[in-house]
């Protein structure tokens, strides 16, 4: 067993990957397959064969999954069958023979982009992830900010809106209007890829498609820094490779309803990552329980 190597798991809706990642955090044999949602114990399963593979090799698992993560190892995801209290940590300890730590993709996110990413080394950090929904991992002084039901960092409900539409109610005001999926629905096309691209070759409808979500997106970060006066915001996620367009309006709208004095200290930053922020997250987890 190499005490100074754990392995990660990124487990989402659609895709499993996994890695080794050292103390350094430098990452090594690197995996990737579809996550297998065919009933409630066949992600388990898919994580056991993963963590099996490099059994005696590793210190730690750490992995980081899409909703809540409990103290006790539990958790709740809505986008997996029947994971309402799945007791992720214990089953994976099973097999894996070593300590086994759960976090969420946005509290590991943020973990990843202060250790190795667009803010490493700062202690007061929020990290947005904008894709098909939009949450917030959040470190103050070095700390993670859990809330007592692991609930902090749900920013698709921040309210940038007195409308009260049913949709609304069932993921948020800002995921509704300003995640990937409500950025292309409003633009009547399939994907925000598809926008961006649309936008680079100068299709004026595009680009003010971005503008408006990248402004939806700026009220939501101008009330996050305003409330938690971090030094870095980072953006990550699906959307943020949207580019400048989106970007720079966000930025832009951001700044102008921030609190000023916070707004003086703060930098708004894309990921650099490319989506390894969960992932070393997850490792960072596990590196720090043992």
């Amino acid at each position: 067993m190499h005490s100074e190597t754990v392995l990660a798991i990124d487990l989402g809706g659609t895709k499993v990957a996994s890695a080794l990642v050292d103390r350094r955090g430098r990452i090594t044999s690197p995996k990737s397959e579809s996550t297998d949602c065919s009933s409630n114990t066949s992600v388990i399963k898919q994580l056991q064969r993963v963590a099996r593979r490099v059994r005696g090799r590793v210190a730690a698992v750490g992995v980081c999954v899409p909703g809540l993560a409990r103290k006790d190892g539990t958790v709740w995801a809505p986008n997996l069958p029947g994971w309402t209290r799945q007791p992720l940590r214990r089953e994976l300890e099973r097999v894996a023979g070593v300590p086994v730590a759960v976090d969420s993709d946005r509290n590991c996110a943020v973990l990843g982009e202060a250790w190795m990413g667009a803010a490493r080394g700062c202690a007061d950090v929020v990290c947005l992830i904008v894709g098909t929904g939009i949450g917030a991992g959040i470190l103050s002084d070095g700390r993670l900010i859990r809330g007592p039901d692991e609930l902090s960092g749900c920013a698709g409900w921040l309210a940038i809106s007195e409308d009260l539409k049913a949709e609304y109610r069932r993921c948020g005001i800002l995921e509704s209007l300003a995640a990937g999926p409500a950025i292309a629905r409003f633009a009547g096309v399939a994907s925000v890829q598809q926008l961006s691209s649309a936008a680079r070759r100068g299709d004026p409808h595009a680009r003010q498609a971005l503008i408006e979500a990248g402004r939806r997106l700026g009220l939501g970060v101008a009330n996050i820094i305003s409330l938690l006066n971090p030094h870095v915001v980072v953006i990550g996620g699906g959307v943020a490779a949207a580019g400048e367009i989106l970007f720079g309006a966000l930025r832009r709208t951001a700044l102008a309803w921030t609190q000023p004095l916070a707004a003086r200290r703060v930098r708004i930053v894309r990921s650099r990552l490319a989506g390894r922020a969960p992932l070393l997250g997850a490792a960072r987890v596990a590196l720090e329980m043992k």
